[in-house]
Formats: C-alpha cells, sequence, structure tokens
C-alpha cells in the first residue's frame, strides 16, 4: 500500500527530499499562499508547530499560486513573508501545482485518499464553493484541492487519516494532531 513515504519532493532551494525522511513523525501537510484571507492561518500552525514539534510533530508547507494568483512571489519572497511576519520556522518547500496536469504528485494522492467533502454550511463558505468552483473549471476532474490552507494529516505510518478544509476551525485541526500523536 502506498504511503506518503513513497514521493520525493523539492525544498524551495530544489533539492530532493524524500518524505521517508519524516517516518515516525505526524504530519500536517499544507498548500499554502501569502496573499489569501487564509493566510492568518500561519499563526495558529507556527503556535501548534512550536509547541507539538517535540512529540514528533511537523507541517510542511508547500506554497501554490493556483488559487486566484495569491502566492505571486518567488520561494525566498514567499518565505521571509512567512518568517517576518508569521515567525514560521518549519518547513517550507517548492512552490508547486495542486490541481491540473501539472499537479505535484505527492497533492494528487493526498485529494484521492482523502476527497474534497465540501467547505462546510453557512453564507461565507457557500461564496467559497461558488468561487472555488469557478476557479477550479479548467482543472476538471484534476481539481484535487478546492482552495489554499488545505490541510492533510499524516499518521506515524504515513497513511492519510484526515483532510481539513480552510474552512474548518484550527482549534478541531489542532485536536485531531494532538490525537494523532
Amino acid at each position: 500500500m502506498k504511503t506518503i513515504y513513497d514521493f520525493t519532493v523539492k525544498d524551495r532551494k530544489g533539492t530532493d527530499v524524500s518524505l521517508s525522511e519524516y517516518k515516525g513523525k505526524v504530519l500536517l501537510i499544507v498548500n499554502t499562499a501569502t496573499g489569501c484571507g487564509f493566510t492568518p492561518h500561519y499563526d495558529p500552525l507556527e503556535a501548534m508547530y512550536k509547541e507539538l514539534r517535540d512529540k514528533g510533530f511537523e507541517i510542511l508547507d508547500f506554497p501554490c499560486n493556483q488559487f486566484a494568483n495569491q502566492a505571486p512571489g518567488s520561494e525566498d519572497e514567499i518565505h521571509e513573508f512567512c518568517t517576518l511576519k508569521f515567525g514560521a520556522d518549519f518547513p517550507q518547500f517548492k512552490k508547486i501545482d495542486v490541481n491540473g496536469e501539472s499537479a505535484d504528485p505527492l497533492f494528487a494522492f493526498l485529494a484521492t485518499e482523502k476527497p474534497f467533502a465540501g467547505f462546510g454550511k453557512g453564507i461565507k463558505n457557500g461564496m467559497l464553493e461558488k468561487f472555488a468552483n469557478m476557479n477550479n473549471k479548467a482543472f476538471g476532474d484534476k481539481a484535487y484541492i478546492k482552495w489554499n490552507f488545505t490541510k492533510f494529516l499524516i499518521d506515524r505510518e504515513g497513511k492519510v487519516v484526515a483532510r481539513f478544509e480552510p474552512t474548518v476551525d484550527m482549534g478541531e485541526v489542532r485536536k485531531a494532531v494532538e490525537a494523532a500523536l
């Protein structure tokens, strides 16, 4: 059975990183953007990382510019923004595509393991769903990720155990991470 340990990604400098380096850790893999309404998620993500990394927790940050061009900068510009504005200290990887023919294989795998199940109820969530559907129409059946700050929880065996859309309260995400630890 395939796990995330079967994938190799590129760090922000372009060096190959085998995800098998993270064996035995609980991971939260996130596609991010610096100019998104959900960018403030960096604050609770960093707080969670600081408090839980000594227990075997890692956050893997993958910037993506496929959602309304909300991550337009270079890897260095994005990294500088995240460290200066949010103090983000978790690993940040090369900017990738998460949808379409050029989708990173890791994200295609993650989304296949835990498909999109909706943004939830409420007016804001409904508006986001309409906007995301318009944005992702060009990707057809390869619209794996619906918006920035989609989070995938990976257990210590490398299995995808949960998917959190950006509309999920970060307190709920943290509870799931703590339970996995």
